[in-house]
């Protein structure tokens, strides 16, 4: 593997661990989740938002 491979398999495993400590300690919820989700469809279908489509989750 190069250099760079193993830097980000570092990163990842780092941000893998990082995600379960703040899951653990209540940093990150279903709730937060959810909203993230939201978030991101909306973002990327943004032109059904304006067609007047509702993309909240489970609400």
């Amino acid at each position: 593997m190069t250099r760079w491979r193993w830097r980000s398999l570092i990163l990842l495993v780092y941000v893998i661990i990082g995600i379960y400590v703040a899951w653990v300690y209540d940093y990150i919820t279903p709730a937060i989740l959810r909203d993230v989700a939201e978030a991101l469809l909306a973002i990327f279908l943004w032109f059904l938002v304006l067609l007047g489509v509702d993309l909240h989750i489970g609400g």
